[in-house]
């Protein structure tokens, strides 16, 4: 099974759908929470993007809660999964 990362904040419904989806596909994630400064300035560097989550797939950049989801409906997830 790939490795799931996913860069979340608290109460952030977009983190919530995220990591909703793959618990439905039966996926564990690793949830790494970027409310510090340094964390989040990893999270900035790793994905060139500011907002949340930002989600890696076995080390590759998915994007946010939107572009999962896209992926998902695209059919291109399950592969990435190994599902």
């Amino acid at each position: 099974m790939a490795k799931v990362e996913i860069y979340t904040k608290f109460m952030c419904p977009f983190c919530v759908r995220a990591k909703a989806l793959f618990k439905k596909k039966g996926v564990e994630v690793i949830d790494i929470p970027a409310t510090d400064k340094s964390m989040r300035q990893k999270m900035n560097e790793r994905s060139g993007r500011n907002t949340f989550p930002q989600i890696f797939i076995d080390g590759k950049h998915i994007g946010g809660s939107d572009d999962l989801a896209a992926l998902d409906r695209k059919g291109g997830l399950d592969p990435l999964l190994g599902l």
